[in-house]
């Protein structure tokens, strides 16, 4: 199966289904999962004032990992063991969400991997200490949004203190909201309820979080029937959400683990872009 004949889908409802269903390759249910881990993080970026802790869980089926950022302490005790040798559509239909879109990333990444021949255009991170890959990437990520007069606030959900600098520097007001709150670097306050703030922006830059956390149809579908502009910066579902380009995503920042933030190595972003749209332009992570 090529780019050219994978067809967009609207909801995840409708993925799981095509999945299940063997439109994307081979029955889910003869593919099992070979290993289950998490990787937990805490950083804070030297000359930053705030820190943040990542949890993800992480899926391996053959050559191909698919993850699912979770709420640090909230993943269940024997969740691994439930994975584990489990085969992929039994694990579709698991209670637990972050493991329904862990083992669909990693079914969609195996059948489908970041390559060229799918759509993706390989986009290099240079190594560096953690604040410089964090810039790196947020520069590769914002740069995917419209440039000029069109785009002048734009909704950031799932804030990311690094791609709110950018914004900064391009001269781009933004919205910063999280579920968790606060307030960002420049000590701005966070909302907490991105619908509520959909009609104030003029582009949306969301986090592949939203997929684990129920929160990302409503923006698809604002962006959808808006023609709004949405981008989207994936480590969670990074092979899930390529699949909604053109039914109201107009770019993804696709990352699977290893996640830029594991080592000081140079990396690779995996970018996917509608023709000839917001972004379709040469560019670089440095």
């Amino acid at each position: 199966m090529t780019a050219a004949t994978v067809p967009a889908v609207r909801s995840v409802a409708e993925l799981l289904g095509r999945v299940r269903g063997g439109e994307f390759g081979p029955d889910p249910a003869g593919q099992r999962i070979s290993l289950a881990f998490t990787t937990t993080q805490a950083v804070r970026h030297r000359g930053r004032g705030g820190g943040y802790r990542n949890e993800v869980l992480s899926l391996r089926l053959a050559a191909a990992v698919g993850s699912c950022a979770v709420e640090p302490g909230t993943l269940p005790q024997g969740a691994l063991d439930d994975c584990v040798g489990a085969d992929v559509a039994h694990l579709l239909d698991h209670p637990l969400p972050a493991v329904r879109i862990a083992a669909l990333d990693a079914y969609l990444a195996h059948v489908l991997p970041h390559t060229p021949a799918h759509g993706a255009r390989p986009l290099p991170l240079p190594p560096g200490d953690s604040l410089g890959k964090s810039r790196a990437r947020a520069r590769a990520v914002v740069d995917l949004l419209p440039s000029g007069p069109a785009v002048r606030r734009v909704l950031v959900v799932g804030v990311v203190n690094s791609l709110l600098e950018r914004l900064r520097e391009r001269g781009t007001g933004y919205i910063p909201c999280d579920l968790k709150g606060g307030a960002t670097e420049w000590g701005e306050p966070v909302r907490t309820d991105a619908q509520a703030e959909l009609e104030g922006c003029d582009a949306l830059l969301v986090s592949g979080m939203t997929l684990g956390n129920g929160t990302f149809e409503p923006l698809l579908e604002h962006a959808r029937t808006t023609g709004k502009p949405l981008v989207l910066f994936a480590q969670t579902g990074s092979a899930v959400l390529p699949r909604f380009l053109g039914a109201g995503v107009t770019a993804v920042s696709a990352e699977p683990y290893p996640f830029f933030w594991l080592d000081g190595g140079p990396g690779v972003l995996h970018h996917y872009r509608l023709p000839n749209g917001p972004g379709d332009r040469p560019g670089d992570a440095t």
